[in-house]
């Protein structure tokens, strides 16, 4: 619910209904705003939170408060429709203060206690009269709006005045000009109870909203920036095996597992399967993980668990990687680049089984001599996940010193030896102990034979 606002100056409503119609519109649900003000005090209620939609029993429990005892008397401005944009698409309304149509809402708003709901869930055009029927336990009475004819009001019951207003989608005036005459017609009707001593409690709404804006809501959208404004592809989640005890054990994510039989052959990425981790193990120095493919293709990846002492910790190596297709085994074996502490995960760009390969073929056989591996944006994980389901910290393949480094280190090595060479010879330069003379005798040279 929103709280009661003072409008300590001129447009502080503009402002309060853009900022919220920036913040609020993010639903597909239809939706009213409600303007509400009186010459009494209203209620005070902590104002909503960004993208909140008030619904219709949050309005009930707060029309109960406001209404809770005495007698009371009721304006309903209703028109025909109402959204949010009409307070600040046309310029003249609230958007230009020099050039205001909506003075007398304006003035009201901001010299009587108030409260503004910029997004009421709509649930009827009759959703609101009937709320307010409900609550004060009288029926509407039909107002007309230009000659403000009605029977005469008994301060002593609960009245609810109903004034219908028109809007711009059926007439020929323009928004900003039928707008503009329906503020006219607030003001008549505020100066009329003023005028007569009546306290009095004014709302103006919408029968239904003039403009439903269908978007997806905020929380259901990936929040973040992607490449030229497109959604960024679904990502699959890791491949987990969980042990005796439902405990993480093994985890191992890729955007491809690419294999391929033959160097003619095409490329086949497994990783567009869901795998059957049958058969796979784990325990405190050895784990298996084995994908079996419905396609006929099965992966084991072997890994192990080692104490070095010179390092002072664990360590896990992937030791193989098997592939096997009808029957036929192939063996690839890690050459001792697949590693990393064993409280981390092991991450690489690539691993794969041709030229710079991390894991070497052992050919046992000559059928499986030419079946090539090729993992890319491979993440492992097979000890340490006892805490949780996502991978630890990841120690990278990719080497400090990479070959642009290597090449700019050589060059300012280089560089800086000619430098260190030039200052070098100037340094050993010596002046001459005697120069000629040229009014004085000449420096002869003896020279012998």
């Amino acid at each position: 619910m929103a709280g009661r606002t003072r409008l300590g100056r001129r447009g502080l409503l503009t402002f309060a209904l853009f900022f919220a119609s920036c913040l609020a519109s993010g639903s597909t649900t239809a939706q009213v705003p409600l303007l509400m003000w009186s010459s009494n005090s209203l209620p005070v209620e902590p104002p909503p939170t960004a993208g909140h939609i008030t619904s219709i029993e949050e309005l009930a429990l707060y029309l109960t408060s406001a209404f809770g005892s005495g007698s009371h008397t009721v304006l309903l401005f209703l028109q025909d429709k109402l959204s949010k944009d009409d307070f600040t698409m046309f310029g003249g309304v609230f958007g230009n203060k020099q050039e205001s149509n909506f003075k007398n809402l304006e003035a009201v708003m901001q010299s009587s206690s108030s409260v503004t709901l910029p997004a009421l869930e709509w649930a009827g055009p009759s959703a609101v009269t009937s709320l307010l029927q409900e609550k004060l336990g009288a029926s509407p009475l039909l107002v007309d709006a230009e000659t403000r004819s009605h029977p005469s009001l008994a301060t002593s019951a609960n009245n609810l005045l109903l004034i219908n207003l028109p809007y711009c989608s059926n007439s020929p005036k323009s928004c900003k000009e039928v707008l503009n005459h329906n503020d006219k017609i607030i003001g008549k009707f505020v100066g009329f109870l003023k005028a007569r001593d009546v306290p009095y409690t004014a709302i103006y709404t919408g029968l239904q909203p003039s403009r439903v804006i269908s978007e997806t809501s905020v929380s259901k959208e990936q929040v973040g920036r992607s490449l030229l404004q497109t959604a960024a592809p679904d990502v699959k989640p890791p491949i987990v095996f969980l042990n005796a005890s439902q405990s993480p054990c093994i985890m191992l994510w890729a955007q491809n597992l690419s294999v391929s039989l033959s160097r003619t052959s095409t490329w086949i990425d497994l990783n567009a399967e869901t795998p059957d981790l049958t058969g796979s193990m784990c325990n405190g120095d050895n784990s298996l993980l084995v994908l079996t493919y419905s396609s006929g293709y099965k992966l084991s990846f072997a890994m192990s668990r080692q104490f070095y002492p010179v390092s002072a910790r664990y360590w896990f190596t992937l030791d193989s990687v098997q592939l096997q297709v009808n029957g036929t085994t192939g063996s690839f074996i890690g050459r001792g680049g697949v590693y990393a502490p064993a409280e981390y995960s092991f991450h690489c760009q690539s691993v794969k089984s041709f030229p710079n390969a991390l894991l070497i073929p052992n050919a046992t056989t000559e059928e499986t001599a030419q079946w090539r591996l090729n993992f890319t944006d491979f993440q492992i994980q097979g000890f340490g996940l006892a805490k949780g389901t996502n991978f630890s910290y990841a120690s990278d393949c990719a080497g400090f010193f990479t070959p642009g480094i290597w090449m700019g280190l050589l060059t300012s090595l280089l560089m800086l030896l000619i430098f260190v060479y030039g200052l070098h010879m100037i340094m050993q330069l010596n002046t001459m102990d005697r120069f000629d003379d040229p009014k004085g005798p000449s420096i002869s040279v003896p020279q012998s034979e």
